[in-house]
């Protein structure tokens, strides 16, 4: 056996090694890579449900606004009485809510 056989023979086994440790590398990579894509997708699907429900949110607090100032104009009419029925129908919903839950 030349003197050189057996450093080869020693080289060979450390490619191999080194090929494996490559192919697990790469195979944790792109699991790496997989999780980071579905992360940003998660991301953005969440960002798109934040903005729909800040969209909802705004549009409710117009509507209230624009109830709060109706009912400030029914009040500062001579109605009186409309104001009070209307505090008895929401005060009569809310012990029914609150009766069903």
């Amino acid at each position: 056996m030349p003197p050189g056989a057996a450093a080869y023979g020693g080289h060979e086994h450390l490619e191999e090694e080194n090929d494996s440790k490559e192919n697990e590398l790469k195979e944790k990579v792109s699991l790496l890579k997989q999780l980071t894509i579905d992360i940003g997708d998660e991301v953005k699907e969440h960002n798109r449900l934040l903005k729909d429900a800040d969209d909802t949110f705004d549009s409710v607090g117009n509507v209230m606004s624009a109830t709060i100032g109706k009912v400030k104009e029914l009040a500062k009419s001579g109605y009186k009485y409309y104001f009070l029925y209307l505090f008895i129908f929401v005060l009569f919903v809310v012990i029914v809510l609150w009766w069903n839950i």
